[in-house]
């Protein structure tokens, strides 16, 4: 199909309606444009980041403040739907914006009235009439907004067809929005690249939406009708992926005022899926528990080192920025080394993020920071070895801590969360939570997160295996549509019956801990270039420890000869076993002694019979 030739007239329009964030450009219709045009030689693919001049419009902190939480976004164009509902909705939007200053402030009415006024102006200034096909890609806070673009451009395009894709669908629920909504003509399952490709080419040749042969990875009326089964349809691999195509969101943006453009970050890609949590086939996932991030995907492929580094490299010189997000549900842990390491060849100063496991090695770490990673996600989400094993997470308590030691001697920022309410989680693992976090306080603090219900997550699947009664749309889903709509489609957030009142009830102390960790932190960093609260020198015979505290002077621990080399042994986490082996002149009983002290000082941690010094060195070893 590569190069093949369609008639002049053909042209595609991709849409990202709100609420991504708006520093950055979608990667999925950038994705999807340039493997469109790498196909068709003559076919024209216009993609809009509309998202991006809602932003310019409204102002760019305003949005930010929405874009971050999914109930904010959503509610703004779900008014614009539905406005004999807007005063339910109205209060579900002060009810989620109750925390944030700038938003319980603003006037809601008022406000979306700006956010409909130029929504309606990128409707209508748009020649939709010289498009085949209008596709949409519907993410996290897309829905309704997608949902009010499609209605208002079918309203004066009928006969234009639409296609809807993303992360936000399984088949049930893609055949049921049809229904819900039948400005819809198709929705693709899973990855887009070829699904896509053939809908256009089918298009491009007979325009007949009726006689629309079945398409693997496309629902239709006429699937639905028909009730055929559907399957994922997604490339072999990722060698043949071209470039994504950014240039329409830098020309959007070049049209800004002067002081409203910034400096955007490019999103990249090395992996689809999830090397950790693959599909296991029928819509079942292994991996953790509370995931639902690769339903899209049908397991797990991994571009080249060289052509990632190569697209990375063409990208920033392009379009002149330095920063790149890694959008890898988490990035390969075999190839990540080589390809942080060639991209530190390009002698570029990136600011990169990317997304990485718990087991991570320092050296890769290492390599990351002199690449140019600033910020990462570790999926740590627990502080409970116990908790960690109802997570599925294949990882432990002494791992986290010492990824995280390693963040912080490294002076990457570590961004990572920890799941609280969990179904079915008990008093031991909360106890054991709040032990473990008085030794993590010396490291920068994590976020809090309430276990949410995400479709098709394996607690979704088998909710009664975690204790949940009973599994549904998240009541909000009822504010925000009328009930037509929710009784038919299941969405993206659910909700569950179980014990979430004594789950509530059971973290309380863990969020307040968290709470306090993260005041202290701050105040312990309030002046620049402060030293770490908890870190060593080495006077190369003994070993100064120095132990920071708040209100008080520091605490200083001398450690000589053979407690010092202990102590450095274990900056990886080492088993008793192991250190006993590596010490045998020292009798057992004086290393228990002496990591019994330790341990007891905060100074190291302990896990089944595995110990890790928890000091970071001044001078990075």
């Amino acid at each position: 199909m590569k190069g093949h030739r369609l008639n002049p007239h053909n042209s595609v329009a991709l849409v990202s309606t709100p609420w991504p964030l708006y520093t950055r450009p979608s990667i999925q219709i950038a994705a999807l444009k340039a493997y469109l045009q790498a196909q068709y030689t003559d076919l024209t693919v216009e993609a809009h980041h509309i998202y991006l001049k809602v932003a310019e419009t409204i102002g760019y902190r305003l949005y930010h403040d929405i874009s971050q939480k999914t109930w904010l976004g959503e509610s703004v164009y779900a008014a614009l739907l539905y406005p004999e509902r807007f005063v339910l909705i109205e209060k579900l939007f002060y009810r989620e914006a109750r925390r944030k200053s700038l938003l319980r402030n603003v006037d809601f009415k008022t406000w979306t009235k700006q956010v409909e006024t130029i929504s309606n102006q990128f409707i209508k200034y748009t020649d939709w009439g010289s498009f085949g096909l209008a596709g949409f890609t519907i993410c996290l806070c897309q829905l309704t907004s997608t949902l009010y673009f499609i209605k208002r451009i079918k309203n004066r395009y009928p006969k234009l067809p639409v296609v809807v894709g993303g992360c936000s669908f399984s088949e049930a629920s893609a055949r049921n929005l049809m229904d819900a909504f039948r400005e819809i003509d198709f929705v693709i399952i899973g990855e887009g690249e070829l699904p896509l490709s053939h809908l256009v080419g089918y298009l491009s040749k007979y325009r007949n939406l009726q006689g629309l042969p079945a398409i693997a990875g496309v629902v239709s009326s006429r699937s639905v009708e028909n009730n055929s089964p559907m399957t994922i349809n997604q490339l072999d691999d990722l060698i043949s992926l071209p470039v994504p195509d950014y240039s329409d969101y830098f020309d959007l943006m070049k049209t800004f005022d002067p002081q409203k453009q910034f400096f955007p970050t490019l999103p990249a890609e090395i992996s689809r899926g999830c090397w950790w949590g693959k599909n296991s086939g029928g819509g079942r996932q292994s991996g953790c528990a509370f995931c639902n991030l690769n339903l899209q995907w049908d397991g797990y492929r991994v571009k080249d080192p060289g052509q990632v580094v190569k697209e990375v490299d063409h990208l920033t010189d392009k379009h002149k920025t330095l920063s790149v997000a890694f959008t890898d549900n988490l990035v390969p842990l075999k190839t990540s080394g080589e390809i942080v390491g060639k991209l530190a060849e390009l002698k570029k100063d990136f600011r990169l993020f990317c997304e990485i496991r718990a087991s991570t090695p320092k050296r890769v770490l290492e390599n990351m920071k002199r690449a140019g990673v600033q910020e990462i996600q570790i999926g740590i989400e627990a502080l409970s070895t116990r908790l960690l094993n109802r997570l599925k997470k294949g990882t432990t308590a002494i791992q986290n801590l010492e990824i995280m030691k390693h963040c912080e001697e490294l002076g990457l920022v570590n961004s990572s969360n920890l799941i609280i309410q969990f179904p079915g989680s008990d008093r031991d693992d909360v106890a054991e939570t709040l032990r473990n976090l008085e030794f993590a306080l010396p490291f920068r603090p994590m976020r809090p997160v309430r276990f949410w219900l995400g479709m098709g997550s394996p607690v979704w699947q088998n909710p009664y295996t975690y204790g949940l009664k009973s599994v549904f749309n998240h009541p909000n889903w009822t504010v925000l549509f009328p009930s037509q709509v929710t009784d038919s489609v299941t969405f993206m957030i659910q909700a569950y019956r179980g014990d979430r009142v004594r789950q509530k009830k059971l973290w309380q102390p863990v969020k307040q801990k968290v709470r306090s960790w993260k005041n202290s932190y701050e105040e312990f960093h309030k002046s620049p270039g402060s030293s770490p609260i908890l870190s060593f020198r080495d006077g190369r015979d003994f070993l100064i420890i120095r132990q920071r505290r708040l209100n008080a002077e520091p605490m200083i621990h001398r450690l000589v000869d053979t407690s010092r080399a202990i102590y450095l042994f274990c900056q990886h986490h080492r088993s008793l076993r192991r250190i006993l082996r590596q010490f045998p002149e020292v009798g057992e009983d004086k290393i228990l002694a002496f990591l019994k002290m330790m341990v007891e000082k905060k100074l190291m941690f302990t896990e089944n019979d595995k110990y890790l010094s928890l000091a970071v060195p001044i001078k990075p070893r």
